[in-house]
């Protein structure tokens, strides 16, 4: 009577390590093999033997995926044929496969151990792989053969694949097969299929798989590891470079850093449906902008509708003439009334400062919103300062064209260890992998994963190190210039400008700013701003560490007489906020600060509390006499 061995009441893979280890040799044959099963069975094969014979015998089919299988099954061509050209291609995607199981899961100190053993196996012959490629095997079975004249085979037939899983964890169907003459039959039948034509060896492939796998005898280099990780970020950059184009238009226009940013640009258009350029000011964003929608016009026949603030409405005119860009330029501040009526369907959007649109609750913004939503447009946004006070800044942005629930392809996974899977999901209506999953999290981390797939943001000391070249005769950097002189990035030196100040002389812009009146004028500013003395904790002060302590202990020094403190106490110094405010700002005129300064300044009742800083500045005006604009309307 067979055993049978479901996993459940009685597990396989006790059972057939006992068999391997009286065992000579073995033949398997299963539907799918997983590197990391061997683990169960690794050291059994180590001690089959030291001669030729004593090996294993591993014959994988092809196993597919049920949804393909039921694609072949009802497809019109039911051809199983096999030629050369097919049986290559298809050793080289089994082969992909297996190199694709261990970038599964996390490594383990086990798993190392057993893939080592079995590269070392299959490169002494002690294992050899087979792929059966004539037609879809999905055949489980497992003989052992032995030193046993009464019972010199044993047979295992059933459902078990040689994965940790199929052998011990998940439920099965297996029975014994102790009978001679059977086990002869299931031998010839093993011996058929290891002998067709299409049965192809891939145990040095398999060795090759593991010996380049993190699972290595040699440690990896740290150098090749950083050169794996950039080859892999830079993917989708690399992609861009190599699938578009720049418009003709441009060839002899843009610099070359600007070229690599209108190609990656149109990757993400063409990948996301939109893209947010955020180089920093003064890169030449208009012009990259102005070569994508130009590119997204040649490739895909898209017209584009230019939204941008009031005041860039003529600029924006002249790049659209200048270099034929079939478009329409619409202020910001006429979206609302202008929008709803313009026809046409306008499939490319760029949006110039596209910070301007971060709240979603405008009106403005959900009348863009609308228009993209409508006509399938694809979004290309720009903003040197995408982000100003907190991350849903960038999410307001990338909602313009990403809905919440779409999936990004990446998780806020900082957000996800802090708060755990399940709990973050319980939360949410949407996928992890959404941006309502990212605007729950406050972690750098987690939005620097997702902009990375958004945002093209490159600095002027990124583009000195990477895109220009070194002048031999003064050492200056400069950008090769298309069609002109080349670009010399300019070099800051600051330099002390030194003055002196007549305190007798009614006359001196300096002195002016630093008397008794203004002093008391200024004294008397209620922002926190102007006297951040005031709001230092106690407790927060005397547990700084020195160079925190040192900070503390600026904001809180009296650097001038009595005269000048405030009347909270003598924290709130108003000669400090000459000190850091005015002056800095007033040694090419003294004049003109006064004259800045004038507008800041207003009367409002005693019992006003504090402002916010976003909005005007106030001054708690006791006395309707007021020094600085007094002294501001004499400038």
């Amino acid at each position: 009577m067979p055993r049978i061995f479901d996993n459940i009441e009685l597990s396989f893979l006790p059972t057939l390590q006992e068999s391997l280890r009286v065992a000579k040799r073995a033949d398997f044959c299963v539907g799918y093999f997983n590197l990391r099963g061997w683990k169960g069975i690794a050291t059994q094969i180590d001690e089959l033997g030291n001669e030729p014979e004593n090996c294993c015998r591993l014959l994988v089919g092809m196993q597919a995926a049920p949804q393909d299988e039921l694609r072949r099954y009802f497809s019109l061509s039911q051809s199983q044929d096999v030629d050369n050209a097919t049986a290559i291609r298809l050793k080289k995607q089994i082969a992909l496969e297996f190199r694709d199981q261990l970038t599964f899961g996390l490594p383990t100190q086990g798993d190392e151990i057993a893939l080592r053993k079995l590269s070392k196996q299959l490169k002494s012959n002690k294992v050899v792989v087979k792929l059966f490629l004539g037609h879809q095997l999905h055949a489980k079975l497992y003989l052992v053969h032995r030193e046993d004249h009464n019972n010199p085979t044993i047979g295992f037939v059933g459902s078990s694949n040689l994965t940790f899983a199929g052998l011990a964890k998940q439920g099965e169907l297996n029975v014994d097969v102790l009978d001679d003459t059977a086990c002869k039959k299931l031998q010839a039948w093993f011996n058929d299929r290891w002998e067709d034509r299409w049965c192809l060896d891939i145990s040095a492939e398999l060795a090759e798989i593991i010996d380049t796998s993190w699972a290595r005898p040699e440690p990896v280099p740290p150098y090749h590891i950083y050169l794996k990780i950039a080859y892999h970020l830079s993917q989708e950059a690399r992609s861009g470079l190599s699938e578009f184009r720049i418009p003709k238009e441009f060839q002899n226009v843009l610099f070359d850093y600007q070229k690599a940013a209108v190609q990656i640009a149109a990757h993400h258009l063409n990948k996301r449906n939109g893209v947010l350029l955020g180089d920093v000011v003064g890169l030449g964003k208009t012009i990259m902008a102005t070569a994508l929608a130009k590119l997204a016009e040649d490739e895909y026949g898209h017209s584009t509708l230019i939204i941008c603030p009031k005041n860039l409405v003529t600029m924006w005119e002249k790049y659209k003439d200048d270099y034929g860009l079939n478009a329409k330029v619409m202020s910001l501040s006429k979206v609302i009334k202008d929008l709803p009526e313009l026809s046409g369907r306008y499939r490319t959007i760029l949006i110039d400062e596209s910070h301007n649109l971060r709240n979603r609750e405008g009106r403005r913004y959900r009348v863009i919103h609308e228009r993209i939503r409508l006509t399938d447009s694809r979004c290309i946004l720009l903003s040197a300062t995408p982000y100003n006070k907190t991350y849903l800044d960038l999410s307001a942005q990338l909602r313009l064209f990403v809905p919440e629930d779409k999936d990004v392809g990446v998780r806020p996974e900082t957000l996800i260890r802090e708060k755990g899977e399940a709990e973050l999901q319980g939360t949410l209506q949407n996928s992890l992998r959404s941006l309502a999953a990212f605007e729950k999290s406050t972690y750098a981390d987690d939005w620097r994963d997702l902009m990375r797939l958004f945002l093209i943001r490159r600095t002027r000391s990124f583009i000195q190190e990477n895109y220009a070249e070194t002048d031999p005769q003064n050492g200056r950097k400069y950008l090769p210039n298309p069609h002109g002189d080349p670009y010399y990035f300019p070099v800051r030196q600051p330099k002390t400008l030194r003055f002196t100040v007549n305190e007798d002389d009614p006359n001196d812009q300096y002195a002016r700013l630093a008397t008794e009146e203004v002093v008391a004028a200024v004294g008397k500013l209620w922002l926190p701003r102007y006297g951040l003395g005031n709001y230092v904790s106690k407790a927060a002060e005397n547990a700084a560490t020195r160079p925190k302590a040192a900070s503390f202990s600026f904001l809180t020094s009296d650097f001038s007489s009595s005269a000048s403190r405030c009347k909270f106490d003598s924290r709130c110094n108003a000669s400090s906020f000459i000190e850091r405010l005015i002056f800095p700002s007033s040694k090419a005129c003294g004049g003109s600060i006064l004259a800045d300064k004038s507008w800041e300044i207003l009367a409002i009742p005693s019992s006003t509390c504090l402002m916010p800083r976003c909005q005007p500045r106030h001054v708690h005006n006791e006395n309707t006499d007021n020094p600085i604009a007094e002294s501001s309307k004499k400038s």
